[in-house]
C-alpha cells in the first residue's frame, strides 16, 4: 500500500500542507514508457516525458516566443477575466491540475481574494520542490490562504484531493490546453475522471486550444529560434540520462504538423540516418530506418461542438467559453449536467 507523508513548511506551516504520493515504483513510469512505446511499429513516447529541470527551462522560452500565442492567449483570457469567473463561481477553493509555478493561477486567486472567497488552494504537480515554492510564496501573498499541496500525477493521483470544503464551492482549473494531450477516448475517459471532483455547485474550468489556420498552429510547434526543435530532442536526453540509453538527440531531426483530418498537431522526432541504440538498463536494443519518426506528443485542437460533445460524454455540460479578443484560445467552464 502506497502511504503518503505529511509535512508543513517552516513559513506559515500553520497554513501549508504537502503530501507526496510518489512512491518507488513511479520511477518505473518512464522505463514503461519506453518498453511499450518503442518496441510498437510506430514508435512513440508521451509527452510528460519532456519536463525534466532543462526540458521545463525550454519550455518557459517557448511561452515567451512570438509564435507561441496558447499561454499569452490563455493569460490574457485570465487577466480579462478572472473577477468574472470568480463572480460566477463563488469559489472558495481552487483546485489545479499541474500547477506548475502557479503563474496564471495566481491572476485567479487573486480575484478570489478580491472578491473575500477565498480560502484554500489545491496544487497537484509531480515536482515538489514547486510545490512547496508556490505555496510559500501564496501564503505570504494571501492573507488567511491555505494551501494543501499534492505531489502527484494529476492522471493516477485524483483519488488523494482533500474532500471540498463543506458548503463552499470548488474550481477544479486544468489549464494551458494540456486536455489536447489526450486522444479522443483517453480524453473522455479523463473528463468523467475529473466529474468525480466536481459536486452540484462546483465547476471545472479547462483550456482548449481552438482550431484555426494551420500555418498559426504549426507556427508554434516550430519556432524560427529552434526552442521547440530543442525542447522536443530534450525527451531522448532525459531517456540517455534516466535509461543509460544512447541516442544521439542531434541526429534526429524536429518535426511538427497539423493534421488535417484529426485536427491536432504531432511533434515527432526523424532519423536522420539509419541508428541501433542501446538503452542499457532495460537490456533493449532498438533500430531506426533512415527517416523513421517517433511521435512525441499531439496536441488536439478544439471546436466548440468537440468541447460540447467531450463534456457530455463526461456527465457535464459547457457553461460558458471565454476566448481572447483573436479567438485563439478558449476557458471553458462547465459543470455536473443537471
Amino acid at each position: 500500500m502506497m502511504h503518503s507523508t505529511t509535512t508543513a513548511t517552516c513559513t506559515a506551516a500553520e497554513r501549508v500542507v504537502v503530501e507526496s504520493f510518489l512512491g518507488g515504483g513511479d520511477h518505473k513510469t518512464l522505463a514503461d514508457d519506453v518498453l511499450d512505446g518503442l518496441t510498437r511499429p510506430f514508435k512513440e513516447l508521451p509527452p510528460k516525458h519532456f519536463y525534466d529541470a532543462h526540458g521545463a527551462e525550454l519550455f518557459d522560452q517557448i511561452c515567451d516566443l512570438p509564435e507561441y500565442y496558447p499561454t499569452r492567449c490563455e493569460r490574457a483570457i485570465l487577466t480579462d477575466r478572472s473577477a468574472e469567473i470568480v463572480a460566477l463561481t463563488g469559489a472558495a477553493e481552487l483546485v489545479e491540475l499541474g500547477s506548475g509555478t502557479a503563474a496564471k493561477t495566481r491572476l485567479l486567486l487573486a480575484a478570489m481574494h478580491e472578491a473575500g472567497t477565498l480560502e484554500r488552494y489545491v496544487p497537484i504537480d509531480v515536482t515538489e520542490s514547486m510545490v512547496r515554492a508556490s505555496a510559500r510564496r501564496l501564503v505570504e501573498e494571501f492573507d488567511g490562504l491555505h494551501v494543501h499541496g499534492i505531489v502527484g500525477d494529476f492522471e493516477r493521483h485524483l483519488e488523494h484531493v482533500p474532500p471540498p470544503i463543506a458548503g463552499k464551492p470548488r474550481i477544479v482549473a486544468f489549464l494551458g490546453g494540456t486536455i489536447g494531450n489526450f486522444t479522443p477516448g483517453s480524453r473522455r475517459r479523463y473528463l468523467r475522471s475529473l466529474a468525480q471532483l466536481i459536486g452540484p455547485d462546483d465547476f471545472l474550468l479547462f483550456g482548449t486550444d481552438l482550431v484555426k489556420d494551420p500555418k498559426i498552429i504549426e507556427a508554434a510547434y516550430d519556432d524560427s529560434a529552434g526552442v521547440t526543435a530543442a525542447f522536443n530532442r530534450n525527451v531522448l536526453t532525459v531517456v540517455n540520462r534516466e535509461l543509460d540509453a544512447n541516442f544521439v538527440p542531434e541526429s534526429f531531426d524536429h518535426v511538427a504538423f497539423f493534421d488535417r483530418d484529426r485536427e491536432w498537431i504531432e511533434m515527432r522526432l526523424r532519423a536522420q540516418r539509419p541508428q541501433r541504440v542501446l538503452v542499457g538498463k532495460l537490456g533493449l536494443r532498438l533500430t531506426f530506418a533512415a527517416g523513421e519518426e517517433l511521435r512525441t506528443e499531439i496536441s488536439a485542437k478544439f471546436t466548440p461542438e468537440r468541447i460540447r460533445g467531450d463534456l457530455a460524454a463526461a456527465g457535464m455540460e459547457l457553461v460558458d467559453s471565454l476566448t481572447d479578443e483573436d479567438g485563439l484560445f478558449a476557458l471553458n467552464l462547465a459543470r455536473i449536467r443537471a
